[in-house]
Formats: structure tokens, sequence, C-alpha cells
């Protein structure tokens, strides 16, 4: 007997509908599995027969041949157990049951219980997209399921509930839809401005970059706080819209990094370790194309500590996605694009004592081991960071002081009202904030006076600065233009925007 069974393959964050075709018959006795199926597939076999029997039913002892279809796409993943067993308990007249519509997606245990599996809200998103509205999945991905409206979803603890459930011996309650809002809420962070004493320029530049969508560096002698600056960040960020969490849930699931709330509520902040391969950032496999760090950091921060100690190739590798939002992963299995739209936060010192330039302590290295330290950050890379920020040490009183320091919510408050700024201003533009304007929005938007051209060529100048740095200094003016709630660009917004430039490369 013939049955056919729908589930889902993964194509990076795009979900492809898969036809699991089960043809039992009389015949020597056989299990062939075809249909392009990757090694965890083909192990399906073992786990398939050993669920069946454990579910009080019993494996067919006949001809068995399935087929994935279409046959020309790669199946990887163990999320074809579920399919892959009913479609046999269906063709081998065991079940009664009409599973026109149903999408099933999960993997077995030996005992028949279902296991959680990566990928369960993309797959959803495209499922629904492509007219499928109803799905079987594990309970353990019944969170992540739950945030997918206009969808009928039955999260099950094993095959034998699956069983019951298509029979009609058992009536199982749908997934309760769950809002977003509700998740959001429960989230609290350990990070806070107000724990960082000083550093007003930094802590200026800070908003700066986070209202406009800036990449920026901070540079200076160990422990003067650029780390606990950067892990503030997220803080000073607006919340994430639904669909800004839904982007981001879907790249933390296929890389199986969810969380048991099922959904990732707070802006991500990821800091891989300077020891990280150019696959781990920017994504890869030898098997299966998973996201790497700079796509994990979508809507977020992506913070590299110790910039120099990063491989040059490493670094290298972030000049395209940091322009282009995106990162296209290609590998000899197909290509992969990823959405890497990210704020870059990077941190260094500024030589290798670290006591370069600072007021308070004494540098011990040569003008020559200065310019080589800094020269591992390349001009090209250095260009894309519109904001570099010197951070020196502070005095004890300063620390010890009963100052209060401004918190993070009111900071937040401001950048809101500049990115709503931004919102209005490029309604029709598809952008969002100033740091993504192209040149056409520069011209349009960012009209200099006189007085503000004639500051900005000397900088240009002064500082032997690229087109690119040009641009970018623009664009930082918009910001602080926003911020000040100016219509226009001020030659104030122009100076303080320049300012922000003393780590260029020409300046090393």
């Amino acid at each position: 007997m013939l049955s056919k069974i729908i589930s889902f393959a993964l194509n990076g964050l795009e979900g492809v509908p898969v036809e699991v075709e089960t043809d039992v018959n009389k015949g020597m006795v056989s299990y062939d599995l075809v249909g392009l199926p990757d090694t965890a597939v083909k192990e399906s076999k073992e786990r398939v027969r050993s669920a069946i029997k454990n579910s009080a039913m019993y494996f067919p002892v006949n001809k068995i041949t399935i087929n994935l279809a279409p046959a020309d796409i790669k199946k990887e993943g163990s999320h074809y157990d579920l399919p892959i067993a009913v479609s046999i308990l269906i063709g081998g007249d065991q079940l009664k049951a009409n599973t026109d519509g149903l999408v099933f997606l999960g993997e077995l245990a030996l005992d028949g219980s279902l296991r959680p599996v990566a990928g369960i809200l993309p797959i959803l998103i495209s499922a629904k997209a492509k007219g499928y509205t109803r799905f079987i999945v594990p309970a353990a991905n019944a969170n992540e399921a739950s945030y997918i409206e206009g969808t009928e979803v039955y999260a099950l603890e094993s095959l034998r509930d699956v069983i019951d459930m298509l029979s009609g011996e058992k009536i199982f309650n749908r997934v309760e839809p769950r809002s977003f809002s509700a998740a959001q809420s429960a989230k609290t962070s350990n990070y806070d401005m107000s724990f960082v004493r000083g550093q007003k320029v930094a802590k200026r530049a800070l908003e700066i970059a986070v209202a406009g969508g800036h990449n920026i560096l901070l540079a200076g002698p160990p422990g003067t706080g650029k780390t606990l600056l950067a892990r503030c960040i997220p803080t000073i960020m607006p919340d994430m819209t639904f669909d800004e969490a839904l982007e981001v849930t879907k790249i933390h699931s296929v890389a199986g990094a969810l969380s048991e709330e099922g959904i990732v509520a707070l802006r991500p902040f990821r800091t891989p370790h300077h020891t990280a391969t150019t696959v781990s950032l920017c994504g890869g496999g030898n098997v299966k194309i998973h996201p790497g760090e700079i796509s994990m950091a979508h809507k977020g921060v992506l913070f590299l500590d110790e910039l120099p100690e990063y491989t040059r190739r490493t670094l290298e590798s972030l000049r395209q996605p940091l322009e282009d939002r995106v990162i296209t992963v290609t590998r000899a299995g197909g290509a992969v694009t990823f959405p890497a739209d990210f704020m870059l936060c990077a941190s260094m010192n500024p030589c290798p004592c670290g006591n370069y330039g600072s007021a308070y302590l004494t540098c011990t290295c040569t003008p020559a081991q200065v310019h080589k330290y800094r020269s591992k950050i390349s001009g090209p890379l250095l260009d894309r960071i519109d904001l570099q920020v010197e951070v020196d040490g502070i005095k004890y009183e300063d620390l010890a002081g009963n100052s209060t320091e401004e918190p993070s919510s009111a900071v937040k408050a401001r950048v809101e009202k500049a990115r709503e700024i931004q919102r209005e201003r490029y309604v029709d533009e598809n952008i969002l904030v100033n740091a993504n304007m192209g040149e056409k929005q520069i011209k349009k938007y960012c009209r200099l006076s006189a007085e503000c051209e004639d500051i900005l060529r000397t900088a240009f100048e002064t500082l032997h600065l690229s087109a690119r740095a040009r641009s970018r200094i623009i664009k930082v003016a918009r910001t602080i233009a926003d911020l000040a709630f100016s219509e226009n660009i001020q030659p104030e917004h122009i100076l303080e925007a320049a300012s922000y430039r003393s780590y260029d490369s020409n300046s090393l």
C-alpha cells in the first residue's frame, strides 16, 4: 500500500515541502530509503523500527521503499523520523487516518518518545506561506511554535500519542497562542549605564552609535570599562518588534540555540573569542550550512573584544556583511544567504602594553611597536567603523564618589526618539536608521551649509580620510542632529562627528 506524508526540509532559513512516499508491498524483505538522505536520515531506520515496536505496533516484514520527494534536494536532520514512521504505519495498513494538510516534524527516541528538533520556527513560517496550517511537532517545541498566528499546532509527547490522535482514540488540544510582550517583559539585564563611572565621551559615543545604528570602536588601556560599556549597549537599544523577534528567532532556531522560552525577546549580544575561525564567524559547515556569529547577532550587537588579536582573515571577512547587511555562505553543497544586520562594537588596547596615550599610565612601547600593533586593523575595516573613541582611565575619586550616573532607561528614551525621527524620515526609503543611508539619501537628507562643508574639508585633508569615511562622518552628524531635534546638520554636529575618527588608518 502506498502512503504519502508531508514534512519539510530547510534550505538556510527557508522551508521546502518534502513528500514522504512509502510503499509497503509483498516481496523480499528490504528497507530502501531514497531521495538524497544524509547520514542522520539514513540512520532513522533503526530509530523508527524500535519506536514503532515500543508504541504497541509492529514493523512490517515486507519490501519497504521510502522516497523523499523532490529527490534533487538534500534531506538533512532527524526531523524526518516521525513522518517516516507514520507513513510506514499507514502504508502497512496498521493506521487508518486522513493526513491531508498535516505536516509532521520530530525525532524519535527508541522508546517512541518525541525529541525536539531545530528549525521549527522557520519551517512553520515557510509552511504557512505555502498554505499549510496544521502541524504535529514534539512537545518540547511547543513554545517555539506557539508564536505563529493562524496555525493549528499539536505538540505531542510520543509516537503513541500521534497514533491515538490520528486514529481518533484520543483528543489532544492544540497549542495555545502566546503573546510576544509576555516573553519580553520577563527579561531583565544585569548591566546598566548607571554602573559606568565617568567616561562621558564614551557614553555619548555609545548613545550616538545606537541612535543611528553605527559601528563603534572603543580604544583604551586595560581596565577602563570598555567591556562594561559594550555590554550596556543592548540596554539602550529600542525593544525588538515582533517581526524583528521572529527574524532573530528563525536564525537561532536553525542553529539549535533557542531557550525554553521559544523566542528571542532581547536583542542578541554575541561576543566570540578572538580565536574564532572565519567559518564560526561567517557560517558554514561540512554537511549542513549553519549560521555564524554575525548572523546570530542579527538585529543586535557583535562585540569583538581585543580586536587586534583576531586573525587578519577573520576580520576582513566582516567587510562585506557590514556593507550589505547579509552574508552568502557558499559551500560544495550549495549557497545559503543569512541576514547579518548587526551593530559592530569592537574594543582594543592602543598599543601592546596598553598604556599609549593614557593620562595616568606610562607607555613602554616603541613607536614602531605601536604602529605595528595598530596596523593589525586594516584601513578598509576601520573605514567601516563610524565612531572610533578613546577611553582613558578615571580617578579613584570618581569611582568612590556618591554621584548618581544616568541610567540606561534615560538614554534609551532619547535613542527611541531619535529612531522615531528616522523612521518617519525614511518611511518611503526601505531603511530604518541613518547608518543604512546610501549616497542618494545622503544628498537628500544631509544637505550641508558652507560652514559645514569647510569643517568637513579640513577634517578630510587633515586626517587623510577616504570617500567612505567622509560619508560616514555625515551619517554620524545626521544622527547627532536627530538627537538634538535639529532639522538640519549644524557645524557643531559635523565637528563632533569628525572628532570620532581618531583611529583612522592614515593617522596611525
